[in-house]
């Protein structure tokens, strides 16, 4: 199954905070905030949420459609995205606008603030995925990853007239969204990814139920960090996942786009979604203990002894065995 990954695509600047951000709030002064944080250490890394999960799929064996917009300083980011087994034909070039930057500072208890750029993301909107649905082999899945808001409405309803499956991950752009749009973004979608806190923002902006929700996606896919993650679907039980424990964590950014990565190639080689969102779980860690979003090393022996000491002996041999009938 041929995936387009439609998204950020992105610089990342990623520092580092010894401290703890909330000993320097003021609970009375939360509304005039003047900050400054030191940090010790700067890492500039290849990044964005969907070069971040095309990447990923690249990895693991199949050859996604990234779709996002860029600047001109893209190409030797292009090269390593091709070495990584991503098409990226459908990427769009502005000789305007640098690439989009994330600009993300983590303290000593993994919290975060960050602040996104989007640069040359607002081209994305200019982006048609008809082309690559027409095209031989055609599309089976288009994942609607957190993007230049115009580009992810117009990328969801490309899908639907298209007829191709796809995946709503708005994440951090509901924020930025109306009710509708929102609304617009999820009713539909095979599979919509959020984390907890994204979960109830969803409900709020469209109005829905958690259960009206789910009566309008095929799979509602949560993630809860360190304590794993949650499938739904209408009318039967959620189904909880556990997280694969981190050694030691380096860097939490990426984690959730590199589950989506392991689940959605799971899905892809039409495995029982717990087989694909255990898959999903590894590759987070991996990423976890790793700095970079895209840096991390794969290796298909560490990934099943992480699935062997977490989900036991026999979802090892079962997605070994899945992952060899996959090769083929």
């Amino acid at each position: 199954m041929r995936i387009a990954v439609t998204g950020s695509i992105a610089v990342d600047h990623l520092m580092v905070y010894p401290g703890r951000f909330t000993d320097q709030l003021v609970a009375d002064r939360l509304d005039r905030v003047s900050l400054s944080f030191l940090a010790d250490d700067l890492q500039i890394r290849r990044g964005g949420v969907a070069a971040n999960i095309a990447l990923g799929l690249g990895r693991l064996g199949l050859r996604p459609l990234l779709a996002g917009a860029v600047g001109a300083d893209f190409a030797e980011y292009r090269e390593w995205l091709h070495a990584g087994g991503v098409d990226t034909d459908l990427v769009l070039v502005s000789e305007s606008l640098h690439t989009a930057r994330f600009v993300c500072t983590t303290d000593s208890e993994q919290n975060q603030i960050a602040t996104f750029y989007s640069g040359a993301m607002s081209a994305a909107r200019d982006i048609s995925l008809a082309p690559a649905a027409r095209s031989e082999g055609g599309l089976g899945l288009v994942v609607v990853a957190p993007n230049d808001p115009t580009a992810m409405l117009r990328h969801t309803e490309e899908a639907r007239a298209l007829g191709v499956p796809f995946a709503a991950d708005p994440s951090q752009q509901l924020a930025r969204v109306s009710g509708e749009d929102a609304r617009r973004l999820v009713d539909g979608a095979r599979f919509l990814f959020t984390n907890e806190y994204e979960s109830a923002l969803l409900e709020q902006l469209t109005g829905w139920s958690r259960d009206e929700i789910l009566g309008r996606v095929g799979s509602w896919i949560t993630t809860f960090g360190a304590q794993g993650v949650s499938i739904a679907r209408e009318g039967r039980p959620r189904h909880l996942v556990p997280a694969v424990p981190a050694s030691a964590i380096a860097d939490p950014t990426g984690a959730g786009d590199a589950f989506r990565a392991g689940f959605l190639a799971g899905t892809a080689w039409q495995w029982p979604y717990e087989r694909a969102a255990q898959l999903g779980c590894a590759l987070a860690t991996v990423v976890l203990e790793s700095v970079g979003t895209q840096e991390y090393k794969l290796s298909t022996a560490d990934l099943l002894l992480m699935i062997e000491r977490t989900y036991g002996p026999a979802a090892a041999q079962d997605i070994a065995a899945r992952m060899r009938g996959a090769a083929r």
